[in-house]
């Protein structure tokens, strides 16, 4: 298949999930997340890391601040994603915690302040938590498309750390278009399901 057809088809499952996200009511929201958060917290993973790498829900994403208030309860250091001031396209991860201030960056997310001692390195994540517009049955992920996390992940068995895709039971596809970039993720917790590959 060439490239262009596969971009277009990818933007469209994209185009389409966002929307479907973006629909949803706030109860709705609330149910997945509560959903979510169980299922989480259950999971072998989660349950034993320390240091895990969470995102701020935007765009109908997933709700995951109550994954955050759990896991400080249970005294977790929580790290959340920061664009990287001069490595384009690159995130850096900083400590979060319930004081922290948070500032909108270019692309209207929220993360905090950039401050080289709120830095943890890759290798010292025990788990990521990943976003994704859609998912496949091999765990294929589809982003948002700025391919942030696809970098983010591209060593992550060597760095020793898990990624975990979240995101609500309507995002999975059979089959994703993949591109050589993309990165496979080999859990997806749905607030419903827990799939696993390898």
């Amino acid at each position: 298949m060439s490239h262009v057809l596969l971009l277009e088809q990818r933007n469209f499952i994209r185009q389409h999930l966002r929307n479907l996200r973006r629909s949803l009511t706030e109860e709705q929201q609330q149910r997945a997340a509560d959903m979510l958060t169980e299922r989480a917290v259950s999971f072998e993973g989660i349950a034993s890391a320390v240091h895990i790498a969470l995102f701020i829900p935007v765009d109908g994403e997933i709700n995951t601040l109550l994954l955050s208030a759990k896991f400080w309860k249970q005294k977790k250091q929580i790290y959340l994603p920061v664009l990287h001031p001069f490595a384009a396209g690159h995130l850096l991860f900083l400590s979060y915690t319930p004081q922290t201030p948070l500032v909108l960056n270019k692309l209207n997310i929220p993360e905090p302040p950039l401050d080289v001692r709120q830095i943890i390195t890759l290798d010292r994540l025990d788990v990521m938590i990943v976003p994704l517009v859609a998912f496949d049955n091999r765990g294929q992920r589809l982003g948002m498309g700025g391919g942030f996390y696809d970098r983010a992940l591209q060593n992550w068995r060597q760095q020793g750390f898990l990624p975990i895709g979240v995101a609500h039971d309507f995002q999975k596809v059979e089959k994703l278009p993949v591109m050589q970039w993309d990165i496979a993720l080999p859990v997806v917790l749905t607030p419903s399901q827990l799939w696993q590959w390898e």
